[in-house]
This record gives structure tokens, C-alpha cells and sequence, in this order.
């Protein structure tokens, strides 16, 4: 059974049908995207368990949101997230549609279009797809077969999308360049018992859109690899930004990756493109972000709204996220993350941000003295210069030979 929320808190609220429900706008000036609301959409056997009335079992995800903003408005290159849920299911994901390597332009129905932004919606429609048919509470999801599944599904339908468009070949060859390039960071949760708080996290990515846990008790967590090519940390990445060694596209060999871990509730899944870390001081900046937005919110939307605001100021991209929250409602994730706001703002952002204030005052400190140089330098060579300079105006360049 495969159920997913809109907005703050789950009421687990099933349709009676199999309809496939749009995406629907909250707020379009925020860009804020959200999560379906889809129950009893996957056909199963009937069983003990799902022919009688349904056991009292713990709640399952009882919060979600999801964002996309855009650098240009219409023309961000990021999807819409996954944003999908239920009692024992949980589904997200980001597909982050690469300008870069993928900035050919296309002319569709809907005017002209990079391969970036038509890669990163054809991978996410497909993969949101494949997902409702192989996820189910009923069996155990086999990680890898799923991601050989979902590899084979987006090669086929980005190669039959880039023969539809019928463009012109490029005259350019590089290495960089890639036909309909997208990256993808997805997260399947699965309960592992009935009436229990352990669940399957299922990582399934390619590219350097990350999935990530936040935990009460250790914070955020990465739980995806970057495919890049320079096999630096999180934080060495934040400073140089190394180029992506792996990524979903039309014309080039691409691999889905897959790892499995256990989650214990309360706990939060956040799926999330590079705008919305990459620019950001350091990794430990970024959960700050998430936690003081939190922290400060009277509701999902008004969290959502400050990560938004924040992510805006200090971007240079389009940023898509999606948030999972599984165990507490907002205010009870508030009281259970209220020490690890703490800790991380004195521990880690304090010193790190007294750090930067000290060198931007060093820096400022500097330039005022090379200004003073500078001046001092051009003041003291206007005294010196007509003595240095006597039998250079004597001279009578003429008669030099």
C-alpha cells in the first residue's frame, strides 16, 4: 500500500480509486511542491493481513514537504520532487537536471527547452513510475534489482525522448557535454515490522544530488556517495567543486547505484539537490540551516518557507528539496532536535562563523592598508621624483644618439 501525504501532517487519508493526482502548486511565487496523497494504488494478494480490518500499528511518515526554486522562473532546471507516503512506504527523490553538460537547447511544444530541464522531468516521471509498481509493503525490496530496473527504464525513455526531438548533431565534442543529463538521489523507506519503529532505507542515486538522514541524536548524516571525479569529503567538494563522474543521460553509459540502511524512528529523510548545499559555508552550515528553520517554524509550510528564504540568498542555482519526517509531528521533531540545534550552533557554527568575521575584518584591515600604501607611495615619489628627474628635463632628447 503506497500512500502519500500533501502538506504538514499525514492523516493517512486513502482514495478510493487508482487515480494519478498532479502535482499541485501551494504557493507558486515559493515554488513549493506538494506530496500526493495515493492509497491502495498497488494491486497485491489478498492475505490475512489485508483481507481483515487493519491492526493497530505505530503511525508511520506524519510529516512532508517539498520544494523546487528556480534561478529563472519557468526554466529551472531541477524537477518537482518525489514526495510520496504511508503508513509502512515512504518514497523521495530529486532529479537535478545538469545546465552544464546539458545546455543544448531543444524546441518542444512548450518553446524552447535544455536537455538539462527535459532530463531531469522524463527521469523523475519515469523513476516515480517504476517505483509505484516495485514498492510494496507485502515483500522485501530487492535494492539491486531495482536499480538495474530503474537504469534500464530512464536510458530507454531519455534515448527514445532524444530521438523524438529530432535535433541537429553538435558540431562540439567534449567530454563534458552529455544528451539529456540528469542526476537523481532517491530514498524508499520500508517498515521492516508491522509494529515496529525500524525501517529500510533504500539509497537509490547517480550524480551528486544527495540523500540524507537527520537523527535526534547524531544529526544529519549523508547516506549517498557523490560520483565525482575528485574523490573528496563534503566539505573539500564545498571548496572545489569537482566535476560529476556519473550521471543519468541519453548518450552516454551511466550507473544506478544502491546501498541499504537501517533507520530507527523518529527520524527525518531529506533529499536535495547542490543548490541547496553546495553554497552554503560547510556541511555543518547546512544542517544548521535545517534546524534553525525548524526550530523557528509554527508549521510545515512555515518551515519549509525559512529553508526556502535561505536557500535563495546564498544559491547560485536551482534547488529542489524533499523532506520525510517519520515518528513525531513538527512539534514533536521541535522538543526532539531542540539539544542538536544547540549543539551544532555553539560547537560548530559559533567558532566557524567568529572565524569568518575575524578574517573579513583582517581582510578589510588589509585593504585599508594597501590603499595606504598605495596613497603613501604616490605622495612620498611626488617629492622624490623632481630631484630623480633633474637631468631628465635637462636633457634635449634630440641630440641623444
Amino acid at each position: 500500500m503506497l500512500t502519500a501525504t500533501v502538506g504538514a501532517q499525514a492523516p493517512g487519508v486513502p482514495l478510493d480509486d487508482d487515480r494519478q493526482v498532479e502535482p499541485t502548486q501551494n504557493d507558486p511565487a515559493a515554488d513549493e511542491y506538494r506530496g500526493q496523497r495515493i492509497d491502495e494504488l498497488l494491486p497485491r494478494p489478498v492475505t490475512a493481513r489485508t483481507s481483515g480490518a487493519r491492526p493497530a500499528r505505530p503511525v508511520g511518515p506524519s510529516l512532508s514537504f517539498g520544494f523546487n526554486v528556480g534561478k529563472i522562473e519557468g526554466h529551472g532546471e531541477d524537477s518537482d520532487p518525489i514526495l510520496r507516503h504511508g503508513r509502512e512506504l515512504g518514497l523521495v527523490g530529486v532529479f537535478d537536471g545538469m545546465g552544464g553538460a546539458g545546455g543544448t537547447v531543444y524546441e518542444t511544444p512548450d518553446g524552447p527547452r535544455t536537455g538539462a530541464y527535459l532530463a531531469s522531468r522524463l527521469a523523475r516521471d519515469v523513476v516515480e513510475q517504476r517505483m509505484l509498481h516495485l514498492l510494496d509493503p507485502e515483500w522485501n525490496l530487492d535494492g539491486p534489482a531495482v536499480a538495474h530496473d530503474l537504469q534500464a527504464a530512464v536510458r530507454d525513455a531519455l534515448a527514445a525522448h532524444l530521438a523524438e526531438l529530432k535535433a541537429p548533431p553538435s558540431g562540439l565534442r567534449s567530454r563534458l557535454l552529455r544528451a539529456l543529463p540528469t542526476t537523481m538521489a532517491l530514498v524508499a523507506l520500508q517498515r521492516l515490522q508491522p509494529d515496529g519503529d525500524r525501517w529500510a532505507a533504500h539509497l537509490l542515486w547517480a550524480g551528486d544530488s544527495r540523500a540524507y538522514a537527520l537523527l535526534p541524536s547524531t544529526g544529519v548524516q549523508q547516506l549517498t556517495v557523490d560520483d565525482i571525479r575528485d574523490h573528496g569529503d563534503a566539505m573539500a567538494n564545498l571548496r572545489e567543486d569537482s566535476v560529476v563522474s556519473n550521471a543519468m543521460s541519453a548518450d552516454t553509459d551511466f550507473v544506478v547505484h544502491h546501498r541499504q540502511v537501517e533507520l530507527t524512528a523518529p527520524f527525518l529523510v531529506v533529499a536535495a539537490t547542490d543548490g541547496c548545499f553546495g553554497y552554503v559555508p560547510s556541511p555543518m552550515h547546512f544542517e544548521h540551516l535545517l534546524l534553525t528553520a525548524l526550530a523557528d517554524a509554527s508549521s510545515t509550510d512555515g518551515w519549509s518557507a525559512a529553508i526556502q528564504r535561505t536557500v535563495r540568498a546564498v544559491t547560485g542555482d536551482d534547488a529542489a528539496m524533499a523532506v520525510l519526517g517519520i515518528g513525531a509531528d513538527l512539534a514533536g521533531f521541535q522538543r526532539l532536535l531542540a539539544d542538536r540545534t544547540s549543539q551544532v550552533e555553539q560547537r560548530f557554527i559559533a567558532p566557524l562563523d567568529a572565524s569568518d568575521e575575524h578574517v573579513r575584518r583582517l581582510q578589510q584591515e588589509l585593504a585599508q592598508a594597501q590603499a595606504t600604501r598605495t596613497a603613501q607611495q604616490a605622495e612620498l615619489w611626488a617629492a622624490y621624483k623632481p630631484g630623480y628627474e633633474q637631468y631628465l628635463h635637462d636633457a634635449d632628447p634630440e641630440g641623444v644618439t
